[in-house]
């Protein structure tokens, strides 16, 4: 069942998600050649409780970590472990928060050190197809809307999305309804309503959209080998258009990126101070 957010607990999902965004912000500059993933796990555990908020992957469905890092060929869920990170990797990094009563959860793919013009490219094109999705996410459009938008550019960029996982809604549950496919058709699935909070998530590979599921119960990867990203924002329909509740303004601040792709989603009704 669809549960509809008031402005009120809308605001309480971005003070969430506004503390998985600093963590990763945190862990911006960390994420480096030789540095091992449990590290970067241990970092966030203690950054997220230091600041008032609860480590939401962790016990979660039995996860055993503070974060999701999935390097390379792994696609999402990977388990934080000692190996070190190698220059011209990439690492993705999913943080969940729990404060308030509600859950916020964030994700970026990061550069290890240098990475080929090829990585760059995918990785810019990946990143784009989330926030082409996310304009798609206004009052009266539907679910395929969103998904055919992000799997169009995707496509045509000559890259494919995971179609064996999906984003969803988000709030006193970290998995809500509905499902949010990165495929689909225009005009299908379930309407676009006012309060609606969802997690845009585009899970996209260099290669096959073909994944296998590992014997651990959590890691996914490409079946191909091939390198997959993944990012992911909380958005809320507010006065019809999407709002973000999430930002990568701390990351960007830390790795000097100078960005204005989140001005155009953002909304005065829930603008919190000091966030």
């Amino acid at each position: 069942m669809i549960q509809l957010k008031t402005i009120e607990e809308i605001i309480l999902i971005k003070k969430s998600a506004f503390l998985a965004s600093k963590t990763l912000g945190m862990l911006a500059k960390k994420v480096k050649p030789g540095v091992n993933t449990l590290y970067l796990d241990k970092l966030a555990e203690s950054f997220i409780r230091d600041h008032g908020g609860q480590p939401a992957f962790l016990g979660l469905y039995n996860f055993p970590n503070t974060l999701c890092v999935s390097p390379n060929y792994q696609v999402v869920h990977g388990i934080p472990n000692q190996d070190p990170l190698c220059e011209g990797d990439i690492l993705s990094i999913d943080c969940g928060v729990y404060m308030n009563g509600f859950y916020g959860e964030h994700a970026y793919t990061f550069e290890v050190g240098k990475v080929s013009r090829e990585t760059k490219k995918f990785l810019n094109c990946s990143k784009k197809s989330l926030y082409i999705g996310i304009s798609n996410c206004k009052y009266g459009n539907s679910i395929g809307d969103i998904g055919y938008s992000i799997q169009s550019y995707i496509e045509k960029n000559g890259f494919n999305v995971v179609k064996d996982l999906v984003g969803h809604g988000l709030g006193k549950n970290m998995h809500e309804d509905p499902k949010i496919p990165n495929f689909g058709k225009k005009g299908t699935g379930v309407k676009l309503q006012e309060g609606l909070v969802l997690s845009i998530e585009p899970m996209v590979n260099m290669g096959s959209s073909k994944i296998v599921f590992h014997k651990d119960g959590w890691t996914i990867t490409t079946l191909d080998n091939k390198i997959s990203a993944h990012y992911e924002h909380n958005v809320a329909i507010v006065d019809g258009c999407p709002c973000l509740l999430s930002t990568f303004r701390y990351i960007y601040k830390e790795l000097n990126i100078k960005s204005l792709e989140e001005k155009s989603f953002q909304n005065h009704k829930i603008y919190i101070d000091n966030l």
